[in-house]
């Protein structure tokens, strides 16, 4: 959890014109009453990444009949309001009801979507890799008999040992 800053603030008791000021400032004229010229305020700065608002289905279905049971004029807005909502969340939400999807009224996960990977597409990925090994060390042996002839042929030993005991 994020802690909060805190700074202090020096205010003088005898300014009674600056107390509009005050309480946008977020400093309350109970508080120059309590602490004679020293006051505690909280950091008011607005957090470095937003957070997004994430609606249940069974939330959306409920505020959508509360505001089908607003009759008189503003109680909508009224609605709108308390909840914290705008206008448009309703039309969206309305709009995802007459579809009669279930899905469409409950949060849907954001980001890439995972891949669902076929089990033989593995099974040949598996084995390619395995080939791949194979033809390396198949590669690796013929340098060495490669290499075996040559020295042979230098020193004048016999290729085949076999060869060596008939004679």
């Amino acid at each position: 959890m994020k802690k909060k800053e805190v700074m202090s603030v020096h205010v003088s008791n005898g300014l009674e014109e600056m107390e509009g000021a005050c309480r946008a400032t977020g400093i309350s004229s109970s508080c120059r009453t309590g602490s004679p010229g020293l006051s505690v305020v909280p950091d008011s700065e607005v957090s470095e990444k937003a957070v997004r608002r994430h609606f249940t289905g069974e939330y959306k279905r409920r505020v959508l009949q509360e505001s089908e049971a607003c009759k008189g004029q503003g109680r909508v807005g009224a609605l709108l309001r308390r909840e914290g909502l705008y206008s448009s969340h309703l039309i969206t939400w309305r709009r995802q009801a007459e579809r009669g999807t279930l899905e469409a009224l409950s949060p849907k996960k954001r980001g890439p979507k995972e891949k669902k990977i076929d089990p033989s597409l593995r099974r040949i990925e598996e084995l390619g890799k395995t080939i791949q090994k194979l033809e390396h060390k198949l590669r690796q042996a013929e340098l060495i008999m490669v290499a075996q002839k040559k020295i042979a042929e230098i020193y004048q030993l016999p290729l085949d040992p076999k060869e060596d005991m008939n004679s």
